[in-house]
Formats: structure tokens, C-alpha cells, sequence
């Protein structure tokens, strides 16, 4: 399994709300782009599909921009990737005409560990970590 690129920067982008949205303000996705160092063009494509999964809330104007509709520790890491890449299963979907094979077994704790991982970090998780290297 590899998590695209839209996938990576959905989860940066995610990560930079929850450390810069203070007091629920609102942060653009400029300067988003700017301390993350990705285009803006291609952070509105992601932050626009976050929206629709309703992740994230928009506002226009001089104090607009994006915010996220819950707070961090509602979020988990498997959460924002499943809506940018669809699903993580490392194969897809076993053909039912074929018979069984035994290696169907390995596919499925491989997604099944996977799972777990992504489903037990949140936001505030990845955010804390952040806030520990810094110092």
C-alpha cells in the first residue's frame, strides 16, 4: 500500500489547522502553504474535498479562510486518509470466482494492523508530537 501524495498533504494540511486554528479563528490557505511549503493551487483542490466529507469549515472575507469543524481529538489519522485515498487495504477486494487461497489470510491482518494504527492516532496525537520535536 502507498498513501498518495494527496493523501500525505491532506493529513499536513489537517495537522497545520489543528496546531495554528487558535480560538477556532479561521487560517488561509496561504499561509498554510507557506509554513507547510505546498502549492496553494493543490491545497485548495484537498481542503475542498475535506470540506464536502465535512472536515473542515470555510468562511469568505477578510478574516476567511478554514477551520476544522471538530476539535483535533475527533479526528483520526485513518479518518483524513480514507476520504483522500478511498480506502488503505494493501490489495483490493479478493476475486470471489477464484478459489481460496491462504494468502488471502496475510492480506487481511496486514489490513487489519494497518487499521489499527491509522484508527488510534488523532489529530491531537500528531499535534503534540509536532510541539515535542520543536522544543
Amino acid at each position: 500500500m502507498k498513501i498518495s501524495t494527496r493523501g500525505r498533504y491532506a493529513l499536513r494540511l489537517m495537522l497545520d489547522l489543528a496546531i495554528h486554528q487558535n480560538d477556532h479563528q479561521f487560517v488561509t490557505i496561504k499561509s498554510i502553504a507557506e509554513r507547510q511549503q505546498l502549492s496553494e493551487k493543490y491545497l485548495e483542490q484537498i481542503v475542498t474535498k475535506l470540506g464536502r466529507a465535512g472536515l473542515v469549515v470555510s468562511a469568505r472575507g477578510p478574516q476567511g479562510g478554514y477551520k476544522m469543524s471538530r476539535d483535533p481529538d475527533d479526528y483520526t489519522v485513518g479518518e483524513i486518509l480514507r476520504i483522500m485515498e478511498g480506502g488503505l487495504a494493501p490489495v483490493s477486494e479478493s476475486q470471489s470466482n477464484l478459489p481460496y487461497c491462504s494468502t488471502e489470510e496475510v492480506w487481511k491482518r496486514l489490513a487489519e494492523a494497518i487499521d489499527g494504527v491509522v484508527d488510534s492516532i488523532t489529530l491531537a496525537d500528531l499535534a503534540k508530537w509536532q510541539e515535542d520535536a520543536e522544543k
